[in-house]
């Protein structure tokens, strides 16, 4: 087993390079993100999701891959019903680009393999073949993946295949404890460590009680693992969200006003290292300096 991981994180970093050859060749800058929970339950496909339509928002093109293998559920919220799904792919049925699936938002969406739970924990062989069809798609400006909650070898693949790595907690001391835990098995199961770790705190009551939460699994992180965590921002505990999760329906679309909304156009702001400020400029401010930033 020991031999077939370092064969995976060698595949992996070969991948990685030639992803690297084909974004130089094409002009093009593909940035994978998955988004992950120590638990179930704290909104992370919610999150995936709507942080895709808010880069849809400021013109990327998205792909949303639903990773979540055997419990997957972004099709509902996306209104989509998927005749395949990453279990053909997985089977080598059919290839990624051939499951890709046009939905009426505007981004595009690889369908998880809900009802096929056997296949949640995939071989060497088949993760392999997994993230060999995942670079397929690097012509696409930002792919985020969905990943299961909890560590099992499948979702340290995809988090090792990524740029960045979104952790999703609550308040709930539990939700902080697995969260804190996600971390750790990143730390001590993948080589150097070399991710991106960022930190979203959802449904929370203000500003201060989530900087509070961020702040002690940033410090922990830190002082016992030695591993850097960004706080990426917060989703407010908001109406919004219920209401359109009720009525499967992404929150960001159905109620852009929302406080939820305003928080996701922060985090995609600080994603892309540009200011956003709501009250001077809002929005269309943001958009401005995103497209005139050095460089684009």
């Amino acid at each position: 087993m020991v031999d077939q991981a370092e064969d995976l994180r060698k595949l992996m970093k070969e991948k990685k390079d030639e992803l690297q050859e084909i974004k130089k060749n094409n002009q093009n800058k593909t940035r994978i993100i998955s988004v992950t929970s120590g638990k179930g339950g704290v909104g992370k496909t919610n999150i995936a999701i709507n942080l895709g339509l808010a880069y849809k928002k400021i013109g990327k093109s998205v792909v949303i891959i639903d990773a979540d293998l055997g419990l997957a559920n972004a099709n509902i919220i996306l209104g989509t019903t998927p005749q395949y799904n990453l279990y053909h792919v997985i089977r080598k049925k059919k290839h990624m680009k051939d499951i890709i699936i046009d939905t009426s938002y505007g981004i595009k969406l690889v369908a998880g393999a809900s009802g096929f739970s056997e296949i949640a924990n995939m071989t060497e062989e088949d993760r392999t073949h997994f993230i060999n069809e995942l670079y397929e798609l690097a012509n696409t400006d930002i792919i985020i993946i969905d990943t299961s909650a909890g560590i099992s070898r499948n979702v340290l693949s995809f988090l090792e295949a990524s740029d960045e790595v979104i952790v999703v907690t609550t308040t709930e001391p539990t939700s902080i404890a697995d969260a804190y835990g996600i971390i750790k098995t990143v730390a001590k199961e993948i080589d150097n460590c070399d991710i991106n770790l960022k930190l979203i705190v959802n449904r929370v009551a203000s500003a201060q009680n989530s900087k509070e939460i961020a702040e002690r699994i940033i410090n922990i992180a830190g002082q016992f693992l030695n591993v850097k965590v960004e706080y990426l921002g917060f989703i407010y505990n908001d109406d919004a969200v219920f209401n359109a999760v009720s009525g499967q329906k992404p929150f960001f679309d159905y109620f852009p006003s929302s406080k939820a909304s305003s928080c996701l156009r922060h985090i995609v702001a600080k994603l892309e290292k540009v200011e956003y400020n709501e009250v001077s400029g809002g929005f269309s401010k943001f958009l401005k300096k995103l497209f005139t930033r050095k460089g684009h």
